[in-house]
């Protein structure tokens, strides 16, 4: 196989999943690792205290700033399937992106993507009803904020449609089908957790555009950004694995978005 002349990728990492005293992600460290932080933007989880000091620390170190939107659903960790009318979630789209600009703005920063998350995330990739109206919170908003999400999804589609930059992404912790789509969570062996194969996953992906499938399967994968779940088991050690082994094959890092 051709190997694809890629000398820089977007390492992201989904942030600030806590909630009161309630703490998930090991946000400190991870951002001395990632180039793009996916903050929560206080309805799947996150609040204003923990959105405000992930801000601070992002702008501090240079990461780049992402509004990671998700359904109403604190209980469920918006994890849970929803149906929510298109005009609430565009709305509650733009709400969030409002409520997180305010604060990387405070840090000397802005918001410069969007990435939905979880259910929404699943959703958006499949159904085009949702995946408008995601996109509809985001020109609500006023700002033509580049749009993070699995490449030939709807979400990338109706975004393309409204005039927002479409930026791929890949999952170095999470397997594929073989049609290119995440194994469901509740499959065995949709979260991966070996260093050593998250890396080589990595690698793959970054350099050659492609990852072997849960059933062997060569599955190709074109992305400009990187994931790396923060609430995977030993996220932050799995996230500087990716990120050494990513630099000893000659791959630079770099925010897609400033």
């Amino acid at each position: 196989m051709t190997t694809i002349d890629r000398a820089l990728i977007d390492l992201n990492a989904d942030l600030g999943e806590g909630f009161g005293h309630w703490r998930l992600t090991d946000d400190e460290a991870l951002l001395s690792v990632v180039t793009s932080a996916n903050v929560a933007c206080g309805l799947h989880a996150g609040d204003a205290v923990t959105m405000r000091r992930v801000c601070e620390v992002a702008a501090e170190r240079g990461v780049a700033i992402g509004a990671h939107v998700g359904y109403r659903d604190l209980a469920g960790f918006g994890r849970r399937a929803m149906d929510v009318p298109p005009d609430e979630l565009a709305a509650e789209t733009a709400y969030q992106i409002g409520a997180l600009e305010v604060f990387a703005r405070a840090a000397g920063s802005r918001v410069s993507y969007v990435k939905p998350h979880g259910a929404l995330y699943n959703r958006a990739a499949r159904d085009p009803e949702q995946a408008g109206a995601v996109v509809a919170g985001v020109v609500l908003t006023g700002m033509p904020l580049p749009v993070l999400g699995l490449p030939g999804s709807q979400l990338h589609e109706a975004a393309g449609a409204a005039g927002l930059p479409v930026v791929a992404e890949a999952f170095a912790d999470r397997a594929y089908t073989p049609d290119g789509t995440l194994l469901p969570r509740g499959r065995e062996g949709a979260v991966i957790t070996d260093p050593e194969l998250v890396v080589r996953r990595s690698v793959g992906i970054a350099r050659d555009g492609r990852v072997t499938s849960a059933e062997g399967t060569t599955v190709a994968v074109r992305a400009r950004s990187l994931c790396v779940h923060g609430d995977t088991p030993g996220a932050t050690d799995l996230a500087r694995h990716v990120r050494a082994g990513l630099a000893a094959a000659g791959i630079g890092l770099e925010p897609f978005a400033r």
